[in-house]
């Protein structure tokens, strides 16, 4: 096998254990709390919002330091080393889902603990994974394959929830075990791939001096790997305050925010209309369908195609901002203000038109689509920029998402939800503004190369 076919053959190895794992883990987060709200007459109380809010605050905290876990790995171990740390978090995906079986609110917020920490490492190594295996000419489309791939897993679980769910208004315990024993078993078929991932001979760890450079024997110390950890924590600080970085952050926290709303908190609003009559449930389901669909499409679309985009990133992300702005104005006149923090019993309340199913399922189709444009130009912007330091950069990258999606949790729990769609067009409006200046900082970089076409 050729290099260049080995890399590919990493991607999709990359993109497919993904969904495997996120078939469990998103469907998981999309009927979550809707499920919960459906327990809280027994003596659990816990919230789908704030065990939400927990993985990803934990998750951002705990990317302050996993590229000093990279760095520690060393060049010739670290996508072997990346594959150790996904079964890890398998197993604690693993254990978070099967929470749901029999869930207690202390070991529902403890799993919550567990994966947030272990979530770090796994998307730091993944974008280290997919830099190492790409390169300027090759980023954008792999970034795209991975994505489709990644957000395919949206489909396979929420069709089975469309299914089992139909005409239910209530989620009994059989219910609820059925879905979550099948998740569970379903996360652990992806672990197995990861084996097949392929190590990259010049792989070398993010910011690693050359080993020609080192004496003989230091590497293996103790004390060396320990400044190789420092170094690597020292690279992300520094890296966080560059201006590209600033920028671009601002563009992330946008994605944080409509992440929660997509996969947590419209799933949780379709549940609660009881206008929907007798089908909202299933409906959760559809919903998830439709957001996958939008996200593979997008992922296809400007992941495979980016080879002939002549003009860039920015129509892509323009792109993505209009759909978002339309998919928030069809959902604000037809769902209820008070649908994300309906109480078990639903809500029978009306916006600016009768609530209509097909609105909803299409509004799911237009938040996946939106969202697959700011994440695959993300992925690949920082892929190209950041070649050399990738897993620092890629911290960054999930560290203020995460933040932002721990941040817009907390808030669903008690803000209505033209609130929450204000919030999401006010800081999407300026991400996309300053999406464009690093841009066409790279447009010029880009140029002085060969033809921006190729990125």
């Amino acid at each position: 096998m050729s290099p260049e076919s080995k890399k590919l053959f990493n991607v999709l190895i990359l993109g497919v254990s993904f969904m495997f794992i996120f078939t469990a883990f998103q469907t998981c987060g999309n009927i979550a709390q809707t499920v919960i709200t459906n327990l809280n007459s027994t003596d659990f109380h816990g919230s789908g919002y704030t065990s939400m809010s927990i993985i990803y605050g934990v998750f951002s905290a705990s990317n302050l330091f996993s590229p000093s876990v990279v760095a520690i790995v060393g060049p010739q171990l670290s996508m072997v080393v990346s594959g150790l740390f996904y079964r890890q978090v398998l197993f604690l995906i693993f254990l978070y889902i099967a929470v749901f079986i029999q869930p207690s609110t202390w070991s529902f917020y403890t799993a919550s603990v567990f994966i947030g920490i272990a979530a770090a490492v796994l998307w730091t190594a993944q974008g280290n994974c997919l830099t190492v295996n790409s390169d300027e000419n090759s980023i954008g489309r792999n970034s795209g394959v991975f994505w489709a791939l990644l957000q395919s897993s949206l489909f396979f679980g929420n069709l089975y929830i469309y299914f089992a769910w139909q005409g239910k208004t209530y989620i009994t315990e059989s219910d609820r075990r059925t879905v979550f024993i099948a998740l569970t078993v379903i996360s652990l078929v992806g672990t197995v791939l990861f084996f097949l991932i392929r190590k990259q001979e010049d792989t070398k760890a993010p910011g690693e001096a050359d080993s020609t450079n080192e004496i003989p024997g230091e590497s293996s110390s103790a004390q060396n790997k320990m400044t190789k950890a420092v170094d690597a924590f020292k690279r992300s600080v520094k890296l966080s305050f560059t201006k590209e970085i600033l920028l671009l952050s601002v563009t992330t926290a946008y994605t944080g925010l409509e992440l929660t709303f997509f996969s947590g908190v419209y799933g949780t609003c379709i549940g609660a209309v009881n206008r929907f009559g007798g089908d909202e449930k299933s409906l959760i389901g559809l919903s998830g369908i439709f957001i996958g669909v939008g996200e593979i499409l997008g992922g296809g679309i400007f992941g495979l195609l980016s080879k002939n985009n002549r003009f860039g990133r920015n129509p892509v992300v323009m792109l993505g901002i209009i759909i978002h702005f339309i998919a928030f104005y069809l959902i604000f006149i037809n769902m209820p203000s008070d649908a994300p923090i309906a109480p078990m019993e639903g809500t029978d309340g009306v916006a600016y038109m009768i609530p209509s199913k097909e609105v909803a399922i299409f509004c799911s189709f237009l938040l996946g689509l939106g969202d697959s444009c700011f994440n695959t130009q993300l992925l690949s912007i920082l892929g190209f920029l950041y070649s050399e330091d990738s897993a620092p950069a890629f911290a960054i990258f999930k560290f203020v998402q995460s933040i932002c999606a721990a941040v817009a949790y907390f808030y669903s729990n008690y803000f209505l939800l033209q609130w929450q769609l204000l919030i999401m067009v006010i800081v999407g409006f300026f991400g996309t503004v300053t999406f464009f200046t690093v841009e066409w900082k790279a447009a010029a970089l880009r140029a002085r190369g060969s033809e921006y076409s190729s990125i």
